[in-house]
């Protein structure tokens, strides 16, 4: 390659530059998209039907610390530390904590499966239209959003969840 070659190399670049720091901006910055849900925001509240048909409320949890998991059931971590919040909720229900897990798909042969496959006792509510997944800005799952008593956001966790965790979040809240 000459030197010739190799100046009109980098003016074609900088003549792309303009271009692809446009679409980065348009792609990067969108005013639209959904901010992540933030530490100390109030949750906000909802309601879905359980796989009963039952409506489930976070009001049914006034006062009360709250897990809620938003979940698949063909999710690996889901099914691997479903026991860590059997446990906890088995501990700590007397004191008032109460668990959610959310389905975000429309499958529910699968999520009742899935429950009782697992044990699970807390309420698993369904949420095929991602209404509640979209009032706390759920983009991935699992997502676990931990509530103080007064509804507030005091951690959210990506992925599989560890009793260490729950303990450094919830057992101010417990015990």
């Amino acid at each position: 390659m000459t030197n010739g070659d190799a100046m009109r190399m980098i003016l074609a670049c900088w003549r792309l530059l303009p271009l692809l720091m446009l679409c980065c901006q348009l792609i990067g910055c969108d005013a639209d998209a959904p901010k992540a849900i933030r530490m100390g925001e109030q949750a906000p509240a909802f309601t879905a039907s359980d796989l009963h048909g039952k409506p489930v409320s976070l009001a049914d949890h006034t006062g009360k610390p709250v897990i809620l998991r938003f979940f698949v059931p063909d999710c690996k971590y889901c099914r691997a530390d479903t026991v860590v919040f059997n446990d906890y909720y088995t501990r700590y229900q007397e004191k008032g904590l109460g668990v959610v897990y959310i389905n975000t798909e429309p499958k529910p042969g699968e999520v009742q499966k899935f429950a009782d496959d697992l044990g699970i006792k807390f309420p698993v509510v369904l949420d095929p239209q991602r209404k509640v997944a979209n009032q706390y800005r759920v983009q991935v799952v699992p997502q676990t959003v931990i509530l103080d008593p007064g509804h507030r956001v005091v951690g959210v966790i990506l992925g599989g969840v560890s009793k260490e965790q729950l303990d450094s979040l919830l057992l101010p809240f417990v015990q």
